[in-house]
């Protein structure tokens, strides 16, 4: 296994917890990051108790220039694999979205992502190797109703990913984005409660008829299918993907 060593941010919970588990159980040495102290300390001794292999945990705002610049100086190794996950949501009418929160969507999902892989990549071009995962959504790829900042950042993340591609096409750098449908996350579950007040309908309507309906599997997506998919975009037989959308949607695009 020629990268050892990977830096997934919003770590603590959820995609990038569940992301965390897989590649402490393939043998690699983790660094979460989040913004949450407390989520983040828990973290890391549940996945240390857990597996023999060596987790550290950053306190990271992803929001603040100061904290990703030096994000490269406080981990206690080079990082070859980041994995760009922390996230938010919020859903609402544009007519009534609030100015402050859709620029932190931005902010969080698609500039943070892009200044963190800015102050990874001298690291990864020294050492010739490195994997940049960008963890999108379904919603990189089709838009739903009162999702604005977030399906626009979505959507964004997979121009920086082509571009960012292509300026390190000489080294042994890939930068590929996953492309999720509903994960069963905490950050889902707030999404339904939202979607049925949007929509003035129940959870179970908005589970049936808006997330599993446009999916001709009917299935959430589980943590470990994420989790082994980065695995294999992370290893040497993946060296050639790179600017790619991988769609993991139970047939979703399809239609």
């Amino acid at each position: 296994m020629t990268a050892k060593h990977v830096l997934i941010t919003g770590g603590a919970s959820g995609i990038g917890l569940g992301m965390a588990q897989g590649f402490a159980q393939a043998g690699y040495r983790v660094t979460l990051s989040d913004i949450n102290a407390n989520a983040l300390n828990a973290a890391v001794e549940q996945l240390t108790s857990a597996y023999d292999v060596t987790v550290k945990g950053i306190k990271l705002d992803v929001t603040d220039s100061a904290q990703i610049a030096s994000a490269p100086d406080r981990v206690d190794a080079p990082v070859d694999i980041l994995i760009n996950n922390a996230g938010i949501q919020f859903v609402s009418a544009l007519e009534s979205f609030p100015e402050d929160k859709w620029r932190l969507i931005i902010d969080i999902l698609l500039t943070g992502p892009a200044m963190l892989t800015k102050a990874f990549l001298p690291q990864m071009y020294q050492q010739n190797f490195g994997r940049i995962i960008n963890v999108g959504s379904i919603h990189s790829l089709v838009a739903s109703p009162y999702k604005s900042a977030y399906v626009a950042a979505k959507h964004g993340l997979l121009g920086f990913s082509k571009t960012i591609a292509l300026e390190s096409a000489e080294h042994d750098v890939t930068i590929n984005t996953l492309c999720p449908s509903y994960v069963k996350t905490p950050l889902v579950e707030n999404q339904i409660i939202s979607q049925a007040q949007n929509h003035q309908i129940s959870e179970e309507e908005v589970i049936n008829t808006i997330m599993l309906k446009p999916m001709p599997k009917k299935a959430f997506i589980a943590l470990s299918e994420l989790a082994d998919t980065a695995l294999f975009l992370s290893s040497p037989s993946a060296k050639n993907i790179t600017a790619q959308a991988i769609a993991i949607d139970g047939g979703w695009t399809a239609h």
